[in-house]
């Protein structure tokens, strides 16, 4: 599929932000000592890593 240049650059956007967030759950995690906020916290991180993989599948389809 064909996207233009607008729709690449906005779904770079979101993987630069996902990983920002992704990176911030990670280094949270070792830092906080409730284990429901710890929970919460790997949940965040399960969720955005499968979402950057889907945003990496779109990317790749975009540069096809």
């Amino acid at each position: 599929m064909v996207y233009a240049l607008h729709e690449t650059l906005e779904v770079h956007e979101m993987a630069a932000f996902k990983t920002v967030c992704l990176t911030k759950s990670k280094t949270m995690q070792v830092l906080v000592s409730d284990p429901a906020l710890k929970q919460i916290l790997q949940r965040d991180v399960d969720i955005t890593t499968r979402q950057l993989q889907e945003l990496s599948a779109i990317m790749s389809k975009a540069k096809q």
